[in-house]
């Protein structure tokens, strides 16, 4: 498909070149020739750009022209019909072009501001923007500063329109602004996001103006925006997670999207971790993975700062993440011929009967029991 476009764009360019060479509309065939390329290549230009306008807009900018077009006209009949000698035939000419062409443009640029205010489903389904409706996403200022969209993006996982509101950018610029240095920085790291984005040239990225002032916080005006485009809201904020799907509006959450990407890790695996600190048990060790897993090892506390082998005994989910338990592996056999491990301190051994299924093991005091 993308060679035929090429193709049909060539032939398009030899065709008003050699329009401009042999009519001649300037002196000389060889400027003529010149003259047929360069609006060959504007209008090339101009239609790479109206290809990535939604439908609305083109309706828009359409409708607008043609009664920009109507009322110059209109007013041009009343310039032409005036009797004064003392205005010249050439004056009226070029007022009335001038006219036209003010108009026209008036109309194309203001029908195009306002084409999202069309309502295309009153049509029954004749002309409906089924890419606009379906495969619109809101960046939320959380994600664009987390930078973990870039990544995502790059990887081509993240398709469609990107839509960062105006009033997203300037609470980062006001992030970034911010005597605050931590703040600042934050800031400015949104901002390179953004950049990065920008620059990725597999990505649709649309900045729009709209806005809604009676609205005074950002996460309402996000789900606003979401309502009205009916788009998705890409955020890792948790609260405008659970407040845009009581509004209705679709979310995308990258904290729930790392989540289900971790490794499963099942109880008898190996692995090798770095012990990083002392646990809050007895004799206990500390590790993370690379997701950020806390991983705690039973008599590890000798091996802080060095890597060791172990073997998975148990892994506990909760809503905070995901917990892993073990212990060293040369002590692999004893655990398995005891069937015991030990969790902060408490040594649990499991039923023989299975049908009675996992234990319950309370992890601290404060804590609800949780199944393992």
């Amino acid at each position: 498909m993308r060679a035929d476009v090429v193709l049909i764009r060539l032939i398009f360019t030899a065709f008003l070149v050699a329009a401009g060479f042999f009519l001649k509309p300037i002196r000389g065939p060889v400027f003529s020739a010149a003259l047929g390329g360069i609006i060959a290549l504007c209008i090339i230009l101009f239609e790479l750009r109206i290809r990535r306008a939604s439908l609305k807009t083109l309706i828009g900018a359409a409708v607008g022209s043609i009664l920009g077009i109507i009322g110059a006209f209109l007013i041009g009949l009343l310039i032409s019909r005036q009797q004064s000698s003392a205005v010249p035939a050439e004056v009226k000419t070029f007022v009335t072009l001038a006219l036209t062409f003010f108009m026209a443009y008036v109309g194309l640029m203001v029908g195009a501001a306002k084409g999202d205010y069309l309502e295309l489903s009153a049509l029954g389904g004749i002309l409906t923007d089924k890419v606009a409706r379906r495969d619109l996403k809101i960046l939320d200022t959380s994600v664009i500063i987390d930078g973990r969209i870039a990544d995502v993006a790059e990887t081509g996982f993240l398709t469609g329109t990107l839509i960062i509101p105006q009033f997203i950018l300037r609470e980062l610029q006001q992030v970034a602004d911010s005597p605050d240095s931590s703040k600042r920085q934050r800031g400015r790291r949104g901002l390179d996001m953004l950049h990065r984005l920008q620059n990725n040239s597999s990505l649709d990225i649309q900045v729009v103006e709209t806005d809604f002032p009676a609205v005074k916080e950002v996460d309402l005006k996000l789900i606003e925006l979401g309502k009205q485009l009916n788009a998705v809201i890409v955020t890792n904020d948790f609260n405008l997670n659970k407040v845009s799907q009581v509004r209705g509006v679709d979310v995308l959450n990258i904290n729930e999207l790392a989540n289900a990407l971790k490794p499963v890790v099942l109880p008898g695996e190996a692995m090798r971790v770095f012990i990083l600190k002392e646990g809050k048990e007895y004799n206990q060790g500390v590790a993370y993975l690379d997701d950020g897993t806390m991983v705690v090892v039973d008599n590890a506390r000798r091996l802080i700062g060095k890597n060791t082998d172990i073997a998975v005994t148990s892994v506990l989910q909760t809503t905070a993440g995901k917990m892993i338990f073990g212990r060293l592996w040369e002590e692999r056999e004893v655990g398995a011929n005891t069937g015991e491990h030990r969790i902060n301190g408490a040594t649990r051994r499991p039923s023989r009967d299975s049908r009675t299924g996992p234990l319950p093991v309370r992890i601290t005091d404060g804590e609800p029991i949780a199944e393992l």
